[in-house]
């Protein structure tokens, strides 16, 4: 079938094979044509050639996962860098436009679960021609087309220096910074010495972690370095090691230094290490954890991307930005998909006056109530309760109801907080969550249950939306591996903007009536509440 093609109570979409029954179904609806595309014995359906390069590409570190609708993704399966041959990846995509495939920028950190690259088929089919050529480059060479370079633990060293008036906090600040940065890349502190800024206290603090066993070490100097014959890289020098370069098109970070004694790397760290925001600290941090080599033409190339200060959507270093939920793909044998709900009760109400919606009753039944009992009649559990202003009272309602209840104190900065203090909550031993409104009191467990039957991230189907008349409503079933990008949200916000930035994963579930987009927010909508029949 070329087009989609909606029938009373169900959908054939485009991509469908069409059986006997399906054209019976179409004549019996009066439909006498439909679009459609025979496949020459040359081709290879675009589920089959999707999963075929898929294969062909993926390399350590890598599952895949279902070919649908002519896709098939990648996932990490273990936290590290994405590593992809983008001369190969070039020459495929310019094969023949039938055949697609597109990763995540190369030496991206990734964390179990995080897709890194799709093959896409473009039309219904593939040449095998084409595919047979396009496998053959990604077998080429000793190295995978993609892989995954996986954070290897290191026991790392830090030297800091003094100069006269500093204060020990500073120092301090530095130590917890660094430690959160290692923490994230699956290494750790583990030897620090504090020494006056000077040359032979420098070197013999080197030699001194060196002995202690250290894999790579870090020193942040009381003053930035400004040449290699500074105090810092002398000290390197004097400890018997070697300097390979100094500087980076990287802002922040342009005053690293980059250095070796014997098979241990030695970085002089920039001034901007100092915080826990992102710079080019960390892009030379994780390429050395990843066990990647890094020589000076490497730092030097990265300029392009490398202007990282005042964008204000560059994410924290990963473990500073919150810990790491344990997520990652399950194997297609763990059996049905396990979908937890989440319902978030904490907002101020400020347009309904001093009524606190929630509290209100429908039909004798306290609005956030009826909430809770549509998801506690579906097959979601468990079931998170994200209490905020008047958590007593919420809670009071919610009495003898079996669910979890989480109070978010910091409800009152927005949506968000509440968002991530219910995703903390979460068991680990869930595939996704729906999250639920509390001010949506005509959502029933029949349409929670059709978006979960819809749910195979394996399939392609991470993001589950339901509509009615073509708008889109809640609640939303997010995969877990969305999770980490949830709990990044601030603000007065939830976590909407995502499904347009994953809008490859997202499957939609028809409403028949409008209550997946009827929410409650003022006293006019809460009186009219009363006579809405859908």
């Amino acid at each position: 079938l070329a087009h989609s093609v909606r029938l009373a109570g169900r959908a054939l979409k485009k991509g469908h094979v069409l059986t006997a029954d399906d054209i019976a179904t179409l004549r019996r609806a009066g439909i006498a044509a439909v679009s459609g595309a025979r496949l020459e014995p040359s081709d290879m359906a675009e589920d089959e050639a999707a999963a075929a390069l898929a294969t062909a590409a993926r390399g350590p570190g890598l599952s895949r996962g279902k070919a649908f609708t002519g896709r098939c993704n990648l996932f990490a399966e273990v936290s590290g860098l994405a590593v992809a041959d983008s001369a190969r990846i070039d020459r495929i995509n310019l094969l023949d436009e039938a055949l697609t495939i597109g990763t995540i920028p190369t030496f991206a950190a990734v964390e179990p679960g995080r897709m890194i690259a799709t093959v896409k088929v473009i039309p219904f089919a593939a040449p095998r021609a084409v595919l047979d050529a396009c496998v053959a480059i990604a077998a080429e060479g000793s190295e995978p087309l993609l892989r995954v370079a996986p954070f290897a633990a290191r026991r790392v060293g830090l030297v800091q220096t003094r100069l006269p008036g500093m204060k020990e906090s500073v120092l301090d600040a530095t130590t917890g910074a660094v430690a959160t940065r290692l923490r994230g890349l699956n290494s750790r502190l583990a030897g620090e010495i504090r020494c006056h800024h000077r040359v032979e206290e420098i070197g013999d603090a080197v030699r001194q972690l060196l002995e202690r066993g250290a894999q790579l070490i870090l020193i942040a100097g009381a003053s930035a370095i400004v040449d290699r014959r500074d105090v810092v890289p002398a000290g390197i020098v004097a400890a018997g090691g070697a300097i390979d370069h100094f500087g980076m098109p990287v802002d922040p970070g342009n005053l690293l230094l980059l250095a070796h004694h014997g098979a241990v790397p030695v970085l002089g760290m920039p001034g901007c290490a100092r915080s826990p925001k992102l710079n080019g600290l960390d892009w030379v941090l994780r390429r050395l954890l990843a066990g990647l080599p890094l020589s000076a033409a490497d730092i030097m190339g990265m300029g392009a991307g490398g202007l990282l200060m005042e964008i204000g959507s560059r994410p924290l270093p990963r473990a500073a930005a919150s810990p790491k939920p344990e997520y990652g793909p399950r194997p297609a044998s763990a059996g049905p998909p396990r979908v937890a709900a989440l319902l978030l009760a904490a907002g101020q109400s400020r347009r309904m006056g001093r009524k606190n919606k929630l509290l209100a009753e429908i039909d004798g039944v306290a609005m956030v109530a009826r909430a809770v009992d549509a998801i506690l009649a579906s097959r979601a559990a468990p079931v998170i309760v994200v209490t905020g202003h008047q958590e007593e009272q919420v809670a009071a309602v919610l009495a003898g109801r079996a669910v979890e209840i989480v109070h978010n104190p910091d409800f009152a900065e927005g949506m968000s907080t509440s968002l991530c203090r219910g995703l903390e909550a979460l068991p680990a031993e869930i595939d996704g969550a729906l999250v639920c409104l509390g001010d949506m009191p005509h959502i029933n467990a029949a349409l929670i249950d059709r978006l979960i039957d819809g749910f195979d991230p394996a399939d392609g189907r991470a993001i589950g939306v339901p509509v009615h008349k073509g708008k889109r409503g809640n609640p939303v079933l997010w995969a877990v591996h969305y999770f980490p990008e949830m709990m990044r949200v601030a603000g007065d916000v939830g976590a909407r903007h995502l499904i347009g930035e994953h809008a490859e994963a997202v499957y939609e579930i028809e409403s028949p009536d409008r209550s997946v987009t009827l929410d409650v927010d003022t006293p006019e909508a809460l009186d009219a509440l009363a006579t809405h029949r859908g």
